[in-house]
C-alpha cells in the first residue's frame, strides 16, 4: 500500500491518463522537483486542465479506503482529475516551511478561477502545516459560490480539526443559509455545542416567521441540547411538519437528554423507532430522502437543493 497522500494521488492520476497527457505531466513533475520556484509552478498549475482534461477522478471503494488509511478522514469523492493533479503539486510544495506555503496559497487564491479555488481548498486535509492555513480557509467560507464553499465544508476533516468554535458554527449556519447540505460535513456530532444549538434555533424561528422551510438536518445539531424550548420546537414539527421533517426530529430526539417531554415526543414518533434502532433511518438516509423529494439542480461539485412541501 502507498504510504503518503502524494503517492496515492500520483497512482490514481497516472492510471487514468492517456499516454500523451501522462508524458506531459511526468515531465512537469520532474521540472518542478528540479525547480519548484513560483514561475515554474504557476505555469504547470495553470496548464493542467488543458493538458489533462477535467474528467472525474475514477476511484473505487478500495481507493477511498486507502485514502482514509493514510490520512484519517481524507475523502476525495467527487474530485476531478485536474483538481487531483493540482492538489498533488500543491501537496508536494507544502512540505516547505509552513509560512512560505501559506503565502504561496494566499497568492494563488488572489487570482484563482473557480476550478483553481476548488483544488486549493479540497487539498486542505493533506497539506503539511495545516494550522498555517486556518485563517485563509475561514475567509474562504465568506463565498456564496456553493462549489467553493463545499470544497472547504464537505467531506473535509480540516474544519472539524482546525476551526475554533466561532468559525465552525458560522460554517454550519451558512451551509443552511445558502442551501448546502449538512450531512457531508465531517464532525457534526463531535463538534455540536450549545451556542450552535442556540444560533440554529434562532435561524429556524426566522424561517418559520417568513413561512419558509426549515431543513430537517438542522435538528441534528440541536438534539444533544434539546430540552425546554427546544422540545417545544420539536413539538411544532411533530404537529405541522412533513414526513421527512418528523424523521429528522425523531433522530435528533435519540441524542437528546432524558426528560418527560422527550419521552412524550418519542412516543408520538414511535413509527420511526424500529428504523432508528435497526440503523435504517440515519442522517445519511435523511439527506438521501431530501434529494429524492426535492427539486434539485445538481452540478459537478456544486449541488443546490430546495425542499418542497
Amino acid at each position: 500500500m502507498s504510504e503518503t497522500p502524494s503517492e496515492l494521488l500520483k497512482s490514481w492520476i497516472f492510471r487514468q491518463l492517456p499516454d500523451a497527457s501522462a508524458e506531459w505531466f511526468c515531465d512537469r513533475l520532474d521540472k518542478l522537483e528540479a525547480d519548484p520556484q513560483k514561475q515554474s509552478f504557476d505555469i504547470t498549475f495553470g496548464m493542467i486542465p488543458r493538458k489533462l482534461g477535467k474528467d472525474d477522478l475514477q476511484l473505487s471503494a478500495d481507493d477511498l479506503a486507502a485514502a482514509n488509511a493514510v490520512r484519517d478522514g481524507w475523502n476525495p469523492t467527487g474530485w476531478s482529475i485536474d483538481a487531483a493533479a493540482r492538489i498533488l503539486i500543491l501537496t508536494d510544495i507544502s512540505t516547505d516551511n509552513g509560512v512560505s506555503f501559506a503565502k504561496r496559497f494566499k497568492d494563488l487564491h488572489r487570482t484563482a478561477d473557480l476550478g483553481e479555488l476548488i483544488a486549493l481548498y479540497s487539498g486542505l486535509p493533506i497539506y503539511a502545516s495545516p494550522e498555517a492555513l486556518v485563517e485563509q480557509a475561514a475567509l474562504g467560507l465568506r463565498t456564496n459560490i456553493k462549489a467553493e464553499f463545499e470544497a472547504i465544508s464537505h467531506r473535509n476533516p480540516f474544519p472539524m480539526e482546525q476551526f475554533e468554535e466561532n468559525p465552525w458554527n458560522n460554517m454550519v449556519l451558512k451551509s443552511l443559509f445558502i442551501g448546502v447540505m449538512l450531512e457531508p460535513i465531517q464532525g457534526l456530532d463531535e463538534r455540536a455545542n450549545p451556542e450552535l444549538a442556540r444560533i440554529l434555533r434562532d435561524y429556524a424561528h426566522e424561517r418559520w416567521a417568513a413561512d419558509r422551510f426549515v431543513s430537517p438536518e438542522l435538528w441534528r445539531c440541536i438534539g444533544p441540547f434539546a430540552k425546554d424550548e427546544y422540545l417545544d420546537d420539536f413539538q411544532k414539527v411533530v404537529d405541522e411538519g412533513n414526513e421527512t421533517e418528523k424523521k429528522g426530529v425523531a433522530l435528533a430526539l435519540a441524542s437528546a437528554p432524558a426528560s418527560t417531554k422527550k419521552d412524550s415526543l418519542t412516543a408520538q414518533l414511535s413509527q420511526f423507532s424500529a428504523a432508528i434502532q435497526s440503523g435504517e433511518l440515519t442522517w445519511t438516509a435523511i439527506a438521501d430522502e431530501m434529494f429524492d423529494n426535492s427539486l434539485a439542480i445538481t452540478r459537478k461539485m456544486n449541488t443546490e437543493v430546495e425542499l418542497t412541501r
